[in-house]
C-alpha cells in the first residue's frame, strides 16, 4: 500500500508571513516580477496550500512593499490558475485541478517531444550536449543529498535546455503558463516519497545521448520513456490512492475557506 499523506494533511497551515520572513526585495528590479517569482515558488512547491488565503496586506506588510506590485502579482497568479481572486472574500490559492493536470502534461509531451527531434536534427552547436551532461551529474549530486528541491530545478533547467538547444525557448516560456498543476503534482510526488530519482537520471541520459547522435527518433522515443503517455498518468492514479484523497480534501478544504 502507497504511505499515506497524513503528515501533510494532520500539520496546520505555515503562515503566509513566516513562509515570507526570509525574503527580501531588490528595489533595483521590477517589484512586481519579484513578488509573482516568490508567491509561485511557495505555491509550486506546496509549501502555501491549495485553498489558503494569501493576503495582499501582509505580502506587502512582511516585503515591505506597496499594495500595488503585490496586486500586479496576484492578478499574474490568477492568469496562471494557481490563485483565484474572490471579491469581498479574499484571494485563495486554487486547488490542484485533475483535468488541468492532464491536460497539461499533454501540452508538455507534445511540445517537448517536437523540441527533442527539433534539437537532434537541427542544432548547430551539438556540444551543448556537454552542458546537459553536466546538469544530470548536478542532478545525481542532488540525489546523492536527497536534495530533492535542486533535483526538481535542475530537471527544469534539463528541459529548457531541449527547447534551446532547437532554437525554441519562447515555447518553453509559453509552455511553463501551463505547468503549474504539473509542478505541484511532481512537489506532492516527493513529499509523498513517490521518488523515481535514479531512473529519471538514466532516462535524462537517454535523451541526451539521442541527441548527441543526431538520431531524431530516438530522443523523441527516449523522452516519451521519460515523461509517459497520459495512460501512465491514470494508472499512477490508480495505485495511489493517496494522491487523489489529498487532492479531493484540498479542494474541499478551498471550497469551506471561502465560505
Amino acid at each position: 500500500m502507497p504511505p499515506a499523506l497524513a503528515p501533510i494533511l494532520s500539520a496546520d497551515e505555515i503562515a503566509l508571513t513566516d513562509l515570507l520572513q526570509d525574503c527580501s526585495l531588490n528595489p533595483a528590479e521590477p517589484l512586481a516580477s519579484q513578488v509573482y517569482r516568490i508567491l509561485r515558488d511557495e505555491i509550486v512547491t506546496l509549501r502555501l496550500r491549495p485553498g489558503q488565503l494569501v493576503s495582499e496586506k501582509d505580502i506587502a506588510d512582511v516585503l515591505d512593499a506597496s499594495k500595488t506590485p503585490v496586486r500586479e502579482a496576484l492578478i499574474r497568479l490568477e492568469i496562471d490558475g494557481l490563485v483565484d481572486i474572490v471579491p469581498k472574500s479574499g484571494t485563495y490559492v486554487t486547488p490542484i485541478r485533475i483535468n488541468k493536470y492532464i491536460e497539461a502534461c499533454f501540452t508538455r509531451l507534445q511540445l517537448e517531444i517536437g523540441a527533442v527531434r527539433r534539437a537532434a536534427s537541427h542544432a548547430t552547436d551539438i556540444s551543448l550536449a556537454e552542458e546537459l551532461d553536466e546538469i544530470i551529474e548536478q542532478q545525481a549530486e542532488a540525489l546523492a543529498l536527497e536534495d530533492y528541491v535542486q533535483f526538481f530545478t535542475l530537471d527544469q533547467a534539463l528541459h529548457r535546455n531541449f527547447f534551446e538547444m532547437a532554437g525554441l525557448p519562447g515555447v518553453w516560456e509559453q509552455m511553463l503558463k501551463t505547468q503549474a498543476d504539473v509542478n505541484r503534482m511532481r512537489h506532492l510526488k516527493r513529499v509523498q516519497n513517490i521518488r523515481r530519482g535514479p531512473a529519471v537520471l538514466e532516462e535524462h541520459r537517454a535523451i541526451v545521448d539521442a541527441i548527441r547522435r543526431r538520431d531524431a527518433a530516438g530522443a523523441e522515443e527516449a523522452l516519451v520513456a521519460h515523461i509517459g503517455s497520459l495512460d501512465k498518468e491514470f494508472q499512477q492514479f490508480s495505485a495511489n490512492p493517496a494522491l487523489l484523497e489529498f487532492i479531493e480534501n484540498q479542494a474541499s478544504h478551498s471550497r469551506r475557506s471561502r465560505k
